[in-house]
Formats: structure tokens, C-alpha cells, sequence
């Protein structure tokens, strides 16, 4: 199993992560991009666990993403599956789990104290801080997407789902932005990453689609 995985995780990381990996009923299955989603924990019918982790996550965001799966398989051991899927239980021992692993051998310098602060109280995703996306986000391969913040009001950008919106105005925290087909609302977060279709003048855009 941990050969299927060591060539996606930082090589400082191997040993830690074979330690915790050492259970005859968890499999990790390493997976194509899923865009809903980095990874996911479950229990099989035949009594074992199993943890599916994205392949095009870079090397930090497998390791936390592996980690935070983990995490849900030993919650799961220690306190039965009653519990919620991101209550207490579940954030202290991600806490506990993650916390060898936040040192300058296996984390650069830059990410340790957004890491820090993020694990006082872990979220059920990471993506949800969006100080921490962003910066996870600098170890990424180069793509063509932009951020939703980086899109000029009015602008019309596309989602990797094919929906088509018009960029509006921040609201407190996210972007208010109406789908073109049906004129919904819909509020984005700010590292929310989309392609660009009509960048200047999307009126005439938008009259042709009406």
C-alpha cells in the first residue's frame, strides 16, 4: 500500500506515514481527479475501511488530505461510528495524527505557521481557509484557471462543470455571482477557481444567450 502512495507525499513524510498505515483492514486507493472532492474515508461491507485520495494533489496537500482521512478511520477505531463526521473527536485526532508531521523537514518554512493556525481548529476541509489554500496552491503544476477574486465585476467565467456565471460584487467573504442559464445567485469563495470566458463586455454576451 505505501508503495502506491510514496510518490505522492514529501519522502521526509515515508516512515511517519507507514507507521499510521500499519492496519490490516485500511486501504488507501489512490484516485483520478474527483472535483468535488480531495479525498474520502469509508467503511466497506466486508468490515474493512477504506481512504481514496486525489493523484493530481501536490505532495503537502496528499499529505494533509491522506492525514485528515486517517484521521476519520482511527475516530471511527476509538469512539464508534456515532459520532459526528467532523466533531471534537474527529479534530482531535487529526490534530494529534498531524502534529509530527508539522516540522521544517517535511513542510517549507512558508506554510508552517498557516499549518499552525489552521490545526488549532481543523475544518472538515482546508479549503475553507483560504489563506492556506492559497498558499498550498503556489506548490500546484501551472494551470490556466484564475481565482474568483481576480475576476473583474461583470466578467463571464465558466465552472470545470460547464455552467456559466457572471461575476458580482464581495459579499463580507464570498462573491456574489448569477448563473447565465437561469439567473440564480449563487456565492462563491474567494480561492474558488474558474476559467474566464468573455472578459470585457459580457452584455452582448449574455443578450445572445437570452
Amino acid at each position: 500500500m505505501l508503495n502506491q502512495i510514496q510518490n505522492y507525499i514529501p519522502s521526509s513524510a515515508i516512515s511517519q506515514v507507514l507507521n499510521l498505515l500499519e492496519q490490516d483492514n485500511l486501504l488507501v486507493k489512490v484516485k483520478n481527479e474527483r472535483k468535488t472532492r480531495h479525498g474520502d474515508y469509508m467503511r466497506l461491507p466486508n468490515g474493512k475501511h477504506q481512504i481514496t485520495i486525489n493523484s493530481n494533489l501536490n505532495e503537502y496537500r496528499f499529505l494533509i488530505t491522506l492525514i485528515h482521512e486517517i484521521a476519520h478511520f482511527e475516530a471511527y477505531e476509538i469512539y464508534g461510528r456515532f459520532i459526528k463526521p467532523h466533531g471534537i473527536e474527529w479534530k482531535r485526532t487529526f490534530q494529534h495524527l498531524m502534529l509530527p508531521f508539522l516540522n521544517p523537514e517535511i513542510f517549507p518554512n512558508s506554510l508552517l505557521p498557516l499549518l499552525a493556525k489552521h490545526f488549532k481548529n481543523p475544518k472538515a476541509s482546508s479549503d475553507t481557509d483560504v489563506n492556506l489554500t492559497f498558499a498550498l496552491k503556489q506548490f500546484d503544476e501551472p494551470n490556466d484557471k484564475t481565482y474568483i477574486f481576480e475576476v473583474p465585476i461583470g466578467s463571464v467565467f465558466e465552472l470545470y462543470n460547464g455552467k456559466v456565471f457572471k461575476m458580482g460584487q464581495k459579499r463580507v467573504k464570498r462573491f456574489e455571482c448569477v448563473e447565465v442559464k437561469t439567473g440564480r445567485l449563487y456565492l462563491f469563495n474567494p480561492n474558488a477557481e474558474v476559467e474566464i470566458v468573455i472578459p470585457v463586455n459580457p452584455d452582448s454576451y449574455l443578450e445572445g444567450i437570452s
